[in-house]
């Protein structure tokens, strides 16, 4: 893509200074980075095994359901933890092997992982809150974050009712808006390859499969609460989904560039990453540990390429660089970030223009 960003002599300068900071500062140990993986990895395939091997175990409903909610939030913090990492390649050196682990973990969470794959990497990373480059602006108009956006009468009460909206997330992704973009043409250039749409089906169907059809045919649970078990972890899960990818951009102090009739964002590439992102906990190894580097959003966004694993250390190091030159990197606690959020909404919802109704 076309750089639209505004070029700003000083920003182009401080972003090499801060690649030349991190590159003298950060030694990148192979050996290292392979223990700590492999225990991240093998640390959360056996929760993951445990809690799924106790939807079929669990003789009382509330330890079925309860059990159904652990599966689910543990199969999110692999996603966050791995199929994040592996959809920028910074796991394998083999790309495929990325791509085909990616698909896998993704399917354990139910979402096509190539449509989300497609958007996150070539629209949200280059230009992330700016309307008409960044997909991940284009939510429910229930909900309102964008200053610039159309106000309607509803969005006065909207810090009050978004956490209730929030808990239908994980199942209109999987269920409605990944359907809805395999099946319009909208920021598609070609049709769908064979390939494509056979992984699309085969992911959904695996899905469906692992996750209730099989709990019909091998748990001692009815029904009714297999189903109560499968909607109370999406309930849970979308509220933590939610709100952790929220408060990475959409909190109380971020900005959002806008964008002149040409086309171009009036801001620089490295000031559209910096100020438009939200880090959380940012020098904690457990905060890592557990998010995955979604805590670490501001590096992310400056180093895709590198693995969350660097980002405590290297967030010592851009900290600095960006404090000794005057830019304050937008920071809060997790707790802190949902409040953040929720102020950021209650800010939106208020606006001096007309109301529309309709």
């Amino acid at each position: 893509m076309r750089n639209k960003h505004k070029q700003v002599p000083e920003d182009t300068a401080l972003l090499k200074v801060i690649h030349r900071r991190v590159e003298e500062g950060i030694h990148f140990d192979s050996k290292e980075f392979l223990i700590a993986n492999t225990f991240k990895f093998i640390f959360y395939s056996l929760m993951l095994s445990l809690t799924y091997a106790c939807i079929y175990n669990s003789d009382s409903s509330l330890a079925f359901c309860g059990s159904f909610i652990l599966y689910g939030f543990l199969t999110l913090l692999l996603a966050f933890n791995f199929a994040h990492d592996f959809s920028h390649g910074t796991i394998f050196k083999n790309k495929s092997y990325n791509d085909i682990c990616f698909i896998l973990i993704y399917a354990l969470n139910g979402a096509h992982a190539e449509s989300w794959k497609k958007r996150h990497v070539d629209s949200h990373h280059y230009a992330p809150n700016v309307e008409k480059y960044d997909t991940d602006l284009e939510i429910s108009s229930l909900i309102r974050v964008i200053p610039a956006s159309k106000y309607m009468w509803y969005h006065r009460y909207q810090h009050l009712y978004a956490p209730l909206a929030y808990t239908s997330y994980s199942l209109f992704w999987i269920g409605i808006k990944d359907f809805n973009i395999f099946f319009s043409g909208k920021n598609r250039k070609k049709p769908h390859s064979l390939k494509y749409i056979a992984s699309f089906w085969i992911q959904k169907s695996f899905y469906i499969f692992y996750i209730l059809i099989l709990p019909l045919i091998y748990s001692s649970q009815p029904w009714f609460i297999i189903l109560l078990g499968f909607v109370m972890m999406h309930i849970v899960i979308s509220l933590f989904l939610l709100f952790t990818f929220f408060m990475t951009h959409h909190v109380e102090g971020v900005e959002y560039p806008k964008v002149d009739h040409e086309g171009f964002i009036e801001t620089s590439w490295l000031m559209n990453q910096v100020k438009c992102s939200n880090d959380m906990h940012p020098h904690s190894n457990l905060a890592n540990f557990i998010f995955g580097g979604f805590n670490n959003h501001i590096a992310h966004h400056l180093f895709p390429h590198i693995h969350h694993f660097y980002y405590p250390r290297l967030n010592k190091i851009l900290y600095e660089v960006l404090l000794e030159n005057g830019v304050r990197p937008n920071q809060t606690t997790y707790w802190g970030g949902i409040l953040a959020h929720l102020r950021h909404l209650k800010n939106m919802s208020q606006d001096k223009r007309p109301i529309s109704y309709w």
